[in-house]
């Protein structure tokens, strides 16, 4: 064992590469190695010099092993010392050919609803995404037997067993928004509230995921008259173009009276044109804020009153810029993003225009 041990040791120390140390290892410990074939010669021995010899092989097949391990550190050590010294790189150079990058439909449509309510007088506010069902559904006065709450329309987040606390959901509506901007600012009150909502569907004009702008407007003397003008203004301002709406009566559990809006619209070769012909489109549903909804916002129903409403930010886009499936928005295709983008310094405003 002395003889192999040396024998062995030296070849490990002399090994210049990766692959004349594996020889070495296969040599000395693998299956058929000497080592392996000594261990083998075990069975024949007597039970006392079992007990003298097999410590010692398995003793020096652990040296074999660490000084395998060993030498394998070294040389790729010593593989990167040499890759160091002789690679060499300008970092300060491009790595790839540099591209301008482009804006996604979602975030340009969000910018353009911004800047066209922002001319009316409504400021952006913002919510959490994961809300309870307090902020979600019963101060927006809808009830516990709703279809809304349901699972099959609602995420749920999970809630170990024994847990009391208020279940939370992924929101389904921006309208908990209002709710914490009317606790944290009182009326009278205007602001948009834009942002991803949540909702179990998924088809070609619906995803699990989407995004909403829904608006509020709260003062002593608003009426329906004021939301249709607001609407009107808004829809002219995006299309480009005056855009006649059309309320149909409507029931959301938040307003009362509710009102469906239509906008004036003409079919064209599976396109829709708005803003010209006979034809109507649902957009949005709307209607003046239930008295209810109002108290849960810590606002007296007797002194203030106001409107409400809320359209999809996709479908905006979709129906501007002449997209045809809504699942295609969230695919991750570039190449959807660089027909469909839009320039990164291209910022709507309502002087400059509100895209390209």
């Amino acid at each position: 064992m002395d003889d192999l041990r040396d024998k062995y040791l030296g070849a490990i120390a002399g090994a210049g590469d990766e692959n004349a140390l594996e020889d070495i290892r296969l040599q000395a410990v693998g299956k058929k190695g000497e080592v392996a074939l000594k261990m083998r010669e075990l069975g024949k021995m007597t039970p006392e010099e079992r007990q003298v010899m097999g410590p010692k092989l398995n003793a020096l097949k652990d040296e074999i092993n660490s000084a395998l391990s060993a030498k394998k550190t070294a040389l790729a050590d010593v593989a990167l010392d040499e890759r160091l010294r002789t690679e060499w790189l300008d970092v300060t150079l491009p790595g790839r050919q540099r591209r301008q990058g482009t804006i996604h439909p979602v975030s340009q449509v969000t910018e353009e609803v911004t800047a066209i309510f922002a001319d009316m007088g409504f400021s952006v506010a913002e919510g959490p995404r994961v809300e309870t069902d307090w902020y979600n559904f019963d101060a927006l006065n809808i009830p516990g037997h709703h279809p809304a709450r349901a699972e099959m329309d609602t995420f749920y987040m999970h809630r170990a067993e024994g847990d009391d606390r208020p279940p939370h959901v992924l929101r389904t509506h921006t309208s908990p928004v209002q709710i914490r901007s009317m606790e944290k600012q009182g009326a009278p009150i205007r602001i948009i509230c834009p942002g991803g909502v949540y909702r179990c569907d998924y088809d070609q004009t619906h995803t699990p995921m989407f995004h909403q702008v829904e608006g509020l407007a709260l003062d002593k003397n608003i009426s329906m008259a004021n939301l249709k003008w607001v609407l009107e203004e808004f829809f002219s301002a995006f299309f480009g173009t005056h855009v006649k709406t059309r309320f149909r009566a409507s029931h959301f559990p938040f307003t009362e009276p509710s009102a469906e809006v239509d906008i004036q619209c003409r079919w064209e070769n599976g396109s829709v044109k708005v803003g010209e012909g006979d034809d109507w489109l649902e957009v949005l549903g709307s209607g003046m804020v239930h008295p209810k909804v109002l108290e849960a916002g810590g606002i007296d129903p007797n002194e203030y009153q106001g409107f409400a409403f809320g359209i999809g930010i996709d479908r905006l886009a979709m129906l501007k810029y002449g997209i045809p499936d809504l699942r295609a928005f969230f695919d991750s295709d570039l190449r959807w993003l660089r027909h469909y983008g839009f320039a990164s310094l291209d910022v709507p405003t309502l002087h400059g225009g509100l895209s390209r």
